[in-house]
């Protein structure tokens, strides 16, 4: 018996009005640092979902609360220059490519003329080494990194979705820029988010206060403490071994 090829994973975006020009993004990866970021903006921010991402062909999650369930990646926005898009769906690398296409394609069809990631890695480092860094594509270091006080990060690296979205920014006039910090493994990492969103609050002069997100850490620890479980799991299964930063 011949088993049935199984179809390759498909994505799409979908959004009930136009996006603002700028999209900051964050995904369900090991400390889950941008994620918790992005997730605390919108808490912050007071923004609005105006769209969620579908996926077919993956194994994926519905996540909960309270007993209502939502979209796994929602796209929220203040209606004026900034959306974001707050993504718990672990991608395994080898989907990054069609999850990282379909974003792009969406992004680009609608107006988005930068984005910007937050994201934590895990590398072996120093106290002095718990601040932001930046890698990002030259028009956007031109326009947003100029007059900011943040690191560049040495050489390595980027794999996944991360990868794919940073390939387009050299490739085209999007804009890409990605903020990162080291993450240890606990879940969420709430002094890496925010690190991530001291520097964001820097990038775009936003004021924002992250006095509470240890609380809003806590409140979601069990939740992203499962995730991050998953994560784990999916890492040590499909990552490489001889994946870096530096």
């Amino acid at each position: 018996m011949v088993a049935k090829a199984q179809s390759p994973p498909a994505f799409t975006m979908c959004h009930s009005e136009e996006p603002p020009t700028t999209l900051v993004v964050g995904f369900a990866e090991f400390g889950l640092a941008g994620l918790t970021a992005v997730d605390y903006l919108v808490d912050q921010l007071d923004l609005r979902q105006t769209g969620y991402l579908e996926a077919e062909s993956l194994p994926t999650i519905t996540p909960f609360d309270k007993g209502r369930p939502r979209h796994h990646t929602r796209l929220f926005s203040d209606g004026d220059w900034l959306a974001t898009l707050v993504g718990e769906l672990a991608v395994p690398v080898p989907a990054a490519s069609s999850f990282g296409e379909e974003l792009i394609q969406w992004a680009e069809a609608n107006g988005i003329e930068e984005i910007t990631i937050l994201s934590g890695v895990p590398f072996a480092h120093g106290p002095d080494e718990h601040v932001p860094f930046y890698i990002a594509t030259e028009d956007y270091e031109t326009a947003c990194l100029e007059a900011v006080d943040i690191r560049p990060m040495g050489s390595g690296f980027l794999d996944g979705v991360n990868a794919e979205l940073m390939q387009r920014g050299i490739d085209s006039d999007l804009r890409v820029g990605l903020v990162t910090t080291p993450v240890h493994q606990q879940a969420p990492d709430a002094e890496a988010a925010v690190r991530l969103l001291d520097a964001l609050a820097r990038i775009y002069d936003i004021d924002l206060d992250t006095g509470p997100l240890e609380d809003f850490a806590a409140e979601v620890r069990q939740h992203y403490a499962e995730l991050a479980a998953r994560i784990e799991r999916a890492h040590e299964e499909q990552s490489p071994d001889d994946r870096m930063y530096m």
